[in-house]
């Protein structure tokens, strides 16, 4: 069985082996560096700051037959500001045509932009590898649990949802587009400067280019990696256009990974959320079964767990008994979001 909580001190271990799987600059691999995170978060889901821009909440997946922690995500309350502002790419394109020779082209075009007043973004999914491709769908409730918890908690978060996607790489680890652009005006490698971006804003605005570049005059790879997503990242982009989430013909600035907003009030599960009542004890068609995402109601500690049941004048119905370990027990009121 597994269960979705807040992130807590006890869970630094397994965060860090967590974050020898990837490289993440949101999940470093330095236990002090986890450590501030994981405190910075708790302090969060206490009380939201007056800085909203300072609230960072990690989301972990606990396997409770192993009382491990297999996943995490997170959500920062707003990604954008005056001392750290938000910096894409903006894609578009410029008609040329001259007249005296009968001749046009249509050009690509990337012009640097940033946001000084950002919205809410979504990120740091992060599955161990040995839990992929199951039939819990992990990845799913790890994802969909920032969906639950916004929904309850809509006065802490900005009315505009973010993601920013990896895209492709090549054979070798590396971006297309940072070979072409990011190298040769920054003078760095391109996780050298992603990691330094996450502190310092000040050299981007001050090195990249201001002016409008001609998607012509990348090479072919980096121009076919301008909003695209890599192989392990289509099923996230599917997901995400699923629940309302759309392409904001912005880029990341280094490596060209698309963005995608939603309005929080559009998002699916959001909009479908419901407060029902538990019921227990049911017999239930297998074939009538449906997921959901379900947190209680009166608690003093958010957490969330995956039911399989179907809802019925205005109860959730279940045999899964064993989820009273958690303390959902028969009556419960809880908050339900499709899974």
């Amino acid at each position: 069985m597994f269960n979705l909580r807040p992130a807590k001190l006890s869970d630094i271990e397994d965060l860090f082996v967590l974050s020898q799987h990837y490289v993440f600059i949101s999940l470093p691999s330095d236990k002090e560096l986890i450590t501030k995170k994981i405190k910075s978060s708790v302090k969060a889901f206490k009380k939201p700051s007056k800085d909203i821009s300072e609230d960072t909440y990690i989301f972990v997946l606990e396997d409770l037959s192993k009382s491990k922690v297999i996943g995490c995500s997170m959500i920062h309350a707003q990604h954008g500001t005056e001392d750290e502002p938000h910096f894409y790419l903006s894609v578009s394109q410029e008609n040329k045509f001259s007249e005296s020779i009968n001749t046009g082209f249509i050009h690509g075009t990337l012009k640097l932009g940033y946001d000084t007043n950002g919205p809410t973004e979504i990120g740091g999914l992060i599955l161990d590898p040995n839990y992929r491709n199951n039939n819990h769908k992990l990845g799913k409730q790890l994802s969909f649990v920032r969906f639950l918890y916004m929904a309850l908690n809509k006065k802490r978060f900005k009315s505009t949802i973010h993601s920013e996607l990896m895209p492709p790489f090549d054979q070798d680890g590396r971006s297309p587009l940072w070979e072409a652009i990011g190298r040769r005006f920054l003078n760095m490698e391109y996780h050298d400067a992603d990691l330094l971006s996450r502190s310092n804003k000040e050299f981007i605005l001050s090195l990249y280019p201001s002016d409008t570049i001609y998607e012509t005059l990348l090479p072919l790879e980096a121009r076919n990696a301008i909003g695209k997503v890599g192989a392990d990242t289509q099923p996230v982009k599917r997901m995400l256009e699923s629940i309302g989430f759309k392409y904001t013909k912005e880029v990341d600035p280094f490596d060209g990974g698309p963005h995608y907003r939603s309005e929080l009030a559009e998002i699916k599960p959001v909009k479908e959320l419901q407060s029902l009542e538990l019921s227990f004890g049911q017999e239930v068609e297998k074939n009538d079964l449906k997921n959901y995402l379900v947190s209680l109601e009166e608690s003093d500690h958010f957490n969330a767990i995956k039911v399989s049941g179907i809802i019925k004048s205005g109860k959730l119905l279940t045999s899964m008994k064993e989820v009273e370990s958690l303390n959902f027990i028969n009556k419960s009121k809880i908050n339900v979001i499709p899974l």
